[in-house]
């Protein structure tokens, strides 16, 4: 049967699904809909991207996906994948067809089997997946996702966030939780979720058109001023930014809105300009707001002993939804025990699967100077130094300051990294950050004195301008920020290519919430790379590092709750600060600086988890095991621009792009070589050539028997190999030389011969440069 799956989709399965009232009965939808783009591989390439033939939609939710095949193949061939794609995205029911016949699945009572036509209709499915009635469930289902006019679709996972809120809201749970990875669009999703609510009437006041008042709740300004942005399809007058600044300037607490956003130190310590309290959340009646976002609630919102559980506590009414970009571990079980189990839940490994999220390598920066003891040809310039003592990294910046070092390692990465790339450095202390932006400034290339800036709680406004600046893609300055604590969480800056890590990071959380600072995508950001001067790559092999919440602990006694006198004493929203302890300051002797030595190990994320540069290399033995059969059979492919294409695109899709070939480079000592080297080196255990080398040795073998003009061309095209490397010799480029080097294609036949004589030339030189 030369039937193809086009013509089957076309002529065999649409006009059934039309027939049984799918894209025709109004709520119902069918798309195709692809679920995820595939693993970033490096130059713009993906592996493994996912996308359904069908999925049958009503009333917004996904009921069913449809695997297609072609009329020739049996109607059972797509259950794999239609029960892979079911399963991601959440619907209940999978088929497989071939348009002749059809095989159904299931998924929550694993029934299975071929069934007979007529498929069955929206309102069928919509009944079989939800038997027992829910009017709230209707109302959302009937209110659309606000896309903007169709620029923005949610995502498979954030679609079934959303859905899995609104079905425990439907079904009256007060406590939700939500468990996404940094950088998956937790905004996003709280926006729609606020949005169906409001179009939809909803409110616990049971009131049929009364709109629902919903508070955003964050721990920082910046955060409540990225949710108020991303909400801006709300009417105007629906929306309200609560700040001390406004509640003086009107003399009341603001009442006259539909979704309010402010931050949790607003709420506990409103006060005048004379620090008098003004207002606290008891301002506003318990039972004032239906619905609460708990934004980043990880960060101690839910803690038995948090000053910000009284706010939800008082707040008891309102149906709460924390957000969270951590599973349960023991820093954050209280987060847990409040809100229960996470309703959904989507990890960074997933995310890095499926493409959403930018994957990374880790440098491990160690050095002569990762802990010190004291010298007496040191001079102390400060404080009392403990001469017996071995001061480690948890001491410097802290403790113990050595100016010296921590140039030394801003010298070390700032020659490693790309320095028009914006990059986030974390650092001991406010003032750790500081004397880090100053360095970094006296070395920089770049003369723009806000080149690198400092954005701390001590920054203030300026801090926060700096930082606005720096998220802004259309911008190259700043490029660099330093921080201490503030910038760990919730900063949405997509194009951060450097992460490095100068002070230790003791909780699982906030190293998860760091690394999240470099995962969102965006346009050629094939990965980026983590700076690695304090250990933190042990964290990796944690098990904490990723994966499911743990399971619930047994429940205990609620303390009571805190009550805005319990408060601790605050200072311009910022708690009391203990007493600063003086700390020893060290002047190296004489040359000690110059002595400051680094090795450099490179580790990347692979397949869900961290391996070293050399088991990287292990596994690229074994795979290239399966690829070439011989020396010969690799030569031969490198030999033939089409085929080293093809070869490249199946080693991206395993894993090995350009990027970290080019690591391997390194590693075996060849940076100047090609990448055809570090395979042949690899599987083969051949020792490495530099380009020039292979280049010198193609213009003895293979000039001879040409005109000259030819071998000018060809000796140009070695010239430009040697400099720039492999891609040089693609066959796309030979267009490229011809108009270089001759003004256009015409000119250059003229002078070479006909195209296919030059291809044919351009081809065989490339036999030499690697026999």
């Amino acid at each position: 049967m030369n039937e193809t799956e086009a013509d089957t989709r076309a002529n065999r399965i649409d006009p059934v699904l039309r027939e049984a009232g799918w894209g025709v009965v109004e709520g119902s939808r069918v798309h195709r809909e692809l679920i995820c783009p595939g693993r970033i591989t490096g130059g713009g390439g993906r592996a493994n991207p996912l996308s359904a033939d069908y999925v049958l939609s009503y009333r917004d939710r996904k009921l069913a996906v449809i695997e297609a095949k072609r009329a020739g193949l049996g109607h059972t061939v797509g259950v794999g994948q239609a029960k892979d794609y079911a399963t991601r995205l959440q619907a209940r029911f999978a088929y497989a067809s071939n348009g002749i016949g059809w095989y159904a699945i299931d998924m929550i009572t694993g029934t299975e089997g071929d069934i007979a036509l007529p498929f069955p209709s929206p309102q069928e499915l919509w009944a079989r997946c939800f038997p027992e009635g829910n009017d709230w469930r209707d109302r959302f289902g009937a209110v659309p996702f606000e896309t903007g006019g169709g620029k923005w679709q949610p995502r498979y996972y954030q679609h079934n966030a959303i859905t899995a809120v609104l079905e425990a809201i439907a079904k009256g749970e007060q406590r939700i939780l939500l468990t996404l990875a940094t950088g998956t669009g937790k905004t996003s999703i709280a926006f729609q979720i606020a949005w169906k609510l409001f179009e939809s009437s909803w409110n616990l006041s049971r009131d049929p058109v009364r709109r629902p008042r919903i508070l955003f709740l964050a721990d920082r300004n910046i955060l409540a001023d990225q949710a108020y942005n991303a909400f801006s399809a709300f009417a105007p007058d629906a929306l309200c930014r609560i700040s001390p600044d406004e509640i003086r300037k009107q003399g009341r607490i603001p009442k006259n809105a539909s979704v309010f956003f402010t931050i949790f130190q607003t709420f506990m310590t409103g006060t005048d300009q004379d620090g008098e309290p003004q207002f606290t959340f008891e301002g506003y009646p318990p039972d004032f707001f239906d619905f609460i976002v708990i934004d980043e609630c990880h960060r101690g919102g839910a803690r038995d002993e948090s000053s910000w559980r009284g706010i939800l506590e008082y707040f008891a009414p309102a149906v709460q939804l924390g957000m969270t970009a951590t599973p349960k571990r023991d820093a954050n079980v209280d987060t847990y025990r409040y809100f229960g189990d996470p309703v959904y839940t989507y990890a960074l490994k997933e995310g890095i699967g499926d493409g959403f999220l930018t994957p990374f390598k880790v440098r491990q920066m160690a050095s002569t100077l990762d802990s010190y003891t004291y010298s007496d040809e040191d001079e102390v310039i400060g404080g009392e130094i403990d001469p017996d003592k071995e001061y480690t990294e948890a001491d410097f910046n802290t403790k113990i300051i050595i100016d010296a070092r921590e140039e030394s390692r801003v010298h070390e990465f700032m020659d490693q990294i790309d320095q028009r790339q914006k990059t986030l450095v974390f650092c001991a202390t406010q003032d750790h950050a500081a004397r880090v932006r100053n360095a970094i400034n006296q070395i920089k290339d770049n003369p723009d004195p806000h080149y690198c800036e400092r954005v701390t709680a001590d920054d203030g406004k300026l801090g926060e301008q700096h930082l606005r600046e720096f998220q802004d893609n259309e911008k190259t300055l700043p490029t660099i920020l330093t921080t201490s604590k503030k910038l760990s969480t919730g900063v949405d800056a997509r194009n951060v290519r450097n992460i490095v890590l100068l002070r230790p990071i003791k909780s699982m959380i906030e190293f998860k919430q760091i690394i999240g600072r470099g995962t969102r995508t965006f346009d050629g950001k094939d990965f980026f790379t983590i700076y690695d001067f304090v250990k933190g790559y042990e964290k990796f092999e944690d098990p904490e590092w990723d994966g499911e919440p743990l399971p619930p602990d047994e429940p205990r006694e609620p303390k009571t709750p805190t009550k805005p006198d319990d408060l601790p004493p605050r200072t311009g929203g910022v708690e009391n600060p203990p007493e600063p302890v003086a700390k020893v300051v060290v002047k190296l002797a004489d040359g000690k600086e110059r002595s400051i030595r680094y090795l450099a190990a490179t580790t990347y994320w692979h397949e869900g988890r961290q391996i070293t540069a050399q088991e990287f290399m292990q596994q690229l033995f074994g795979d290239l095991n399966n690829l070439v059969a011989s020396e010969e059979d690799l030569r031969a492919v490198w030999s033939d621009p089409d085929r080293r294409e093809a070869f490249q695109q199946r080693l991206k899709d395993l894993g090995y792009d350009a990027d970290r070939l080019d690591d391997m480079r390194r590693l075996i000592d060849a940076p100047n070589s090609d990448i055809f080297d570090v395979l042949a080196y690899v599987r083969f255990t051949l020792a490495p050539l530099s380009r020039h080398e292979r280049a010198g040795s193609a213009r003895a073998t293979g000039l001879d028997g040409y005109q000259r003009e030819m071998r000018g061309f060809l000796d140009y095209v070695l010239e430009a190999y040697e400099k720039h490397g492999v891609d040089e010799l693609a066959s796309r480029k030979i267009a490229d030389f011809l108009r270089i080097r001759y003004g256009g294609t015409n000119d250059a036949k003229r002078l070479l011969g006909p195209v296919p004589a030059i291809r044919e030339a351009f081809i065989a030189i490339q036999a030499h440069l690697y026999q």
